[in-house]
């Protein structure tokens, strides 16, 4: 079905005398338009439909606590608009206000070089001097990529190192963070905090195996100087998705590097499972990294890793170029990357000098005004959602939503978002149902926040954006209500009388 449209009114007026004056013409005119424009506005906040408000009825969620606008791409006016204006935290549907100015201001193609210095000439294999290395805010410089990096550093004839590495982080001007200060959970990956030379999101991965009664844990991330202490037992319970939070992990430094101990319980019904950690402070995690990686390619270090800066008059000696940022953003919004989302935000703030949270704040508000979109309730914290303090209502999502969609970047963006059933943190939901495979939604989940904007197709394929804020105690059971809003929109088709819409 198209967009609402004013009701047909008739209404018969008598019959005027001779000539009215022109002034009561005008009144009349404005009124009419003024009982147009009410009409429509009253039809375009209409509230919720009966599915979404039974899902949250169920939930114990009340609806004075939710936020949703539905409208089609190709229209004026939405067919939903609940709370609309209210400022709500959207968790990481933020991500979509990051990621949408970065493919804008910095283009799809663009792309983070970090790069390899050096002072001296190598002489017979070895460098006598420094060799530094200088991050770009790359937020997927992985392990294959700092192998591949340190391997061209190898074939242009260095073996040997008796200076130093020296890591250049001074792209990013940022303060050290608390990893642990948003949920007490500082080795968990998404807590780790943005960084001018991220090496590998700064995670471990280890394989858990049951094992003859023992779990084993496999270390699959080279770290030199870090060794792994197993006191796991095994556990006859059945595997939840808990099972991380039964595994106690601590860091205890050693005379010679660090020790990282493992105890609790893990369940031999989970079979082999991955685990990702961030134990380790930025700067001993790159160093085990690099020296452990340095050395299984045949090469010598006599010196450190270290931090610095790379020295005026440095000769550049070769760089390794990230995929381009549209590859970024898709795993960002796939995957709610929380860190990647962190750099690309940092790294819309690089423009003159290095990047800041404040300068990176001012770049995407003064980038939203030009595009005239002033969202005068937006709070932008670090750009990924992973926040207490991030705002913006239902409505400014949807302008968003609805700007992109004319953006030469629509492509990109609109692909970067998870498939409903198909893929990415949509993949496990509505399965089978008439939305599989027609909506393209980023979700945004915290403690008391259960969010999903994005874009959705009807039953006869005319697209619409989509923004759902949920901010309650209960939010976590407030899926169902998303899920119905994305099923209503699937099912709708032109045609169809007005829906019958209901306040709480």
């Amino acid at each position: 079905m198209g967009a609402f449209e004013p009701p047909f009114f008739a209404m018969t007026l008598p019959q005027p005398s001779p000539a009215p004056h022109p002034t009561a013409c005008r009144k009349l005119r404005q009124a009419f338009g003024l009982l147009a424009l009410l009409t429509a506005a009253g039809l375009a906040s209409a509230d919720l439909p009966p599915t979404v408000l039974q899902a949250l009825k169920a939930a114990q969620i009340p609806a004075a606590s939710v936020a949703v606008v539905v409208q089609p791409v190709d229209a004026g006016a939405p067919l939903v608009a609940h709370n609309a204006s209210r400022a709500m935290n959207p968790a990481s549907v933020m991500k979509l206000v990051t990621t949408y100015a970065a493919l804008d201001l910095l283009g799809p193609a663009y792309t983070w070089k970090t790069t390899a210095w050096t002072e001296t000439s190598t002489v017979d294999g070895s460098l006598s001097g420094n060799l530094y290395i200088r991050g770009s805010g790359d937020p997927r410089f992985a392990i294959e990529h700092l192998t591949a990096l340190l391997r061209q550093i190898q074939v242009r004839g260095i073996r040997r190192i008796d200076g130093d590495i020296v890591l250049d982080r001074s792209v990013f001007n940022i303060p050290a963070i608390d990893p642990g200060a948003f949920d007490d959970k500082p080795m968990r990956p998404y807590n780790v905090g943005p960084d001018g030379f991220l090496l590998n999101f700064r995670a471990l991965r280890f394989t858990l195996q049951p094992d003859n009664g023992k779990p084993r844990i496999l270390m699959e991330t080279p770290s030199e100087g870090l060794r792994v202490d197993n006191q796991l037992r095994a556990s006859n319970n059945e595997c939840g998705s808990n099972w991380k939070d039964f595994i106690n992990v601590r860091l205890i430094p050693e005379n010679n590097g660090n020790r990282l101990e493992f105890t609790g319980s893990y369940a031999a019904l989970c079979g082999e499972k991955p685990l990702s950690l961030s134990p380790l402070p930025a700067e001993a995690q790159t160093s085990g990294l690099i020296r452990a990686l340095w050395k299984e390619l045949g090469g010598t270090l006599n010196g450190q890793v270290r931090a610095g800066s790379v020295p005026v008059g440095a000769r550049l000696l070769t760089q390794h170029e990230s995929a381009p940022l549209a590859d970024a953003v898709r795993d960002i919004n796939k995957f709610s990357n929380n860190v990647m989302a962190r750099q690309v935000f940092l790294t819309i703030g690089n423009d003159s000098a290095p990047a800041t949270a404040e300068r990176a704040r001012q770049r995407i508000t003064d980038w939203l005004a030009g595009r005239n979109l002033r969202f005068g309730e937006l709070v932008l914290d670090n750009g990924s959602g992973l926040s207490r303090l991030e705002r913006i209502s239902a409505d400014s999502l949807n302008r968003l939503l609805l700007d992109a969609w004319k953006s030469p970047v629509m492509p990109e963006f609109v692909s970067s978002m998870p498939i409903v059933g198909i893929d990415g943190t949509m993949k496990k939901r509505l399965n089978g149902s008439d939305a599989t495979g027609r909506a393209h939604i980023k979700t945004g989940t915290l403690d008391g926040v259960k969010t999903a904007a994005g874009y959705a197709l009807d039953g006869q394929g005319r697209r619409h954006a989509v923004t759902f804020l949920i901010n309650h105690p209960r939010a976590q059971g407030g899926s169902a209500a998303i899920d119905a809003l994305l099923v209503w929109v699937a099912q709708r088709r032109i045609g169809e009388k007005v829906p019958v819409l209901e306040n709480e």
